[in-house]
């Protein structure tokens, strides 16, 4: 079994060991329990789906948390699944992932299918959840290919935010850093739909690549292909936070 969610000791037992939780107290105090390594006699302790907890030796739970980074390719949709298009799981599974270690991924902050880049898959869902919070204000940032030369009123627009009166909304300052006429470094702390896309819009300045290369202190290395992924330590993915 793997817990959604947090639980009380005596509860997960009652409901993995299909033991009446009258019970649960008598079986902690034989010390027959641990979680993580640790003896528990606690019928209050916390469990999540990530503890490692065991009775008399036998894991009833043994579940770790996976940080994936994925050169995604341009083709591919940011799904788990999808009836049409290739999805960054098939990628994944054909660049020698398991299925062991695929279950339970999900995606922690998308590209469109026409982008490319860097592209994070976990079964953390509190990490991505913080990871994406528009309070941390975590940058992301990506390369952008475009059709015409990027002026300078551009620019200024990006430092300032833009106004769309559809939604109501102005977007929070953004970096705009132009590298040649018709490339540019842009750094967001949001990622709203199709974002960069429509603020280029706004100056009748198509994108014609967006390809994203660091997500707060997670960077792409250059050196990783399309399509090929890294699989990344915890201790690699909490800077960020």
């Amino acid at each position: 079994m793997t817990v959604a969610k947090r639980y009380r000791l005596d509860r997960f037992l009652s409901i993995t060991t299909n033991t009446p939780r009258r019970s649960i107290r008598r079986i902690l105090a034989q010390k027959r329990v641990t979680v993580d390594g640790e003896i528990a006699d606690d019928i209050r302790q916390q469990v999540d789906q990530f503890s490692l907890v065991t009775l008399d030796g036998i894991a009833l739970q043994h579940r770790s948390r996976r940080y994936i980074l994925l050169h995604k390719p341009v083709g591919v949709v940011s799904a788990t699944k999808d009836d049409t298009h290739r999805t960054v799981i098939d990628v994944l599974r054909d660049s020698g992932l398991p299925d062991s270690e695929l279950n339970d991924l999900h995606i922690a902050g998308r590209l469109d299918l026409n982008s490319s880049g860097l592209l994070l898959l976990t079964n953390d869902s509190d990490w991505s959840a913080a990871l994406m919070a528009p309070d941390k204000k975590v940058a992301k940032v990506y390369e952008v290919t475009l059709e015409n030369p990027i002026s300078d009123e551009c620019i200024t627009a990006f430092e300032q935010g833009i106004y769309f009166p559809y939604e109501n909304i102005t977007t929070k300052p953004a970096v705009l850093e132009r590298l040649t006429p018709n490339t540019a470094r842009v750094t967001l702390v949001e990622g709203k739909y199709h974002q960069i896309k429509r603020m280029f819009g706004r100056f009748r300045n198509p994108v014609l690549k967006l390809h994203r290369v660091a997500i707060g202190d997670i960077r792409l290395d250059a050196s990783l292909e399309s399509g090929q992924f890294l699989l990344l330590s915890a201790k690699e993915i909490t800077p960020n936070l």
